[in-house]
């Protein structure tokens, strides 16, 4: 496995899940006066967030534009219920990883702040007979970063929540989005009230700082259906744009991490490829 491009794909992969982290981190009277000020918008929102929060999961169509002419498309299960967790499929080919795994969809789980990737045992190496990847979430967003996203920090719940610290919030009307009859909302978050975002995705020492290019503003579009539910998420984050669909709500199974026997850490090797290339 040639090293020097993991900081390149584990980067990829990570700005197309954790889009959806924590957008707030202001006190109670900043978030009270914004909602007041923001109306029915607001209102509309607020409800999407906490029937999404209360239904823990869902099955999601994930699109990344990295701005390099080859999308990352992602499907699978994610789970905001006890901790942020997901359980995908990712392509192969996109996500520059035919390196570690022949097949043109890869195995990706996020369990408690760690990206596990379903590879190719190797003949030799750090991955010799070993069926799983492992790489901390430190590793993608720096020490500050994964510490302020751990939890349920980074799911699409937390993302919805840090609507209430936006700019400004944009009714742009009724839309037809995978069949369904949605209201589509737009907000912006400028770099002060970014809060833990900013420690992901502005700081350009980090793995995904730099594929950003350092975000001083989240430009974030969502479409809520009739049942007070997203139907699509979409951020904009310095030069990364994130596309969510969802599906099904509810009753997805429990994501688990893989047995420690068949996994090898590759948590510093990565740490050590970012900052050499």
């Amino acid at each position: 496995m040639k090293l020097r491009h993991t900081a390149a794909w584990v980067g990829c992969t990570a700005a197309a899940l954790l889009a959806t982290s924590a957008c707030g981190a202001e006190g109670a009277k900043t978030a009270a006066k914004t909602v007041d000020s923001a109306g029915k918008a607001m209102a509309a929102l607020a409800r999407a967030t906490d029937r999404t929060e209360d239904l823990g999961s869902a099955e999601v169509r994930t699109t990344t534009d990295l701005g390099n002419g080859t999308p990352i498309a992602m499907e699978g299960t994610f789970s905001w219920g006890h901790g942020y967790a997901y359980d995908v499929e990712m392509d192969t080919k996109a996500a520059n990883m035919q390196a570690v795994q022949d097949s043109p969809k890869i195995h990706c789980l996020l369990v408690d702040g760690s990206y596990y990737y379903n590879v190719d045992p190797q003949p030799s190496g750090p991955l010799k007979g070993k069926e799983w990847m492992r790489i901390d979430a430190s590793a993608v967003l720096g020490e500050q970063g994964a510490q302020s996203l751990s939890g349920s920090s980074g799911s699409p719940t937390a993302s919805m929540k840090g609507l209430k610290y936006a700019n400004d919030v944009d009714d742009l009307g009724t839309q037809t989005v995978n069949g369904q009859r949605t209201t589509h909302y737009r907000a912006v978050i400028d770099e002060a009230h970014m809060g833990k975002f900013k420690h992901a995705y502005g700081d350009k020492d980090s793995v995904l700082g730099s594929m950003t290019g350092g975000a001083s503003s989240i430009t974030m579009d969502i479409w809520v259906g009739a049942k007070d539910l997203p139907v699509r998420m979409r951020q904009e984050v310095g030069a990364v744009k994130i596309t969510m669909d969802f599906e099904k709500f509810g009753e997805t199974a429990a994501v688990k991490a893989p047995p420690a026997a068949q996994t090898a850490d590759l948590t510093e090797q990565v740490k050590n490829a970012s900052k050499t290339s």
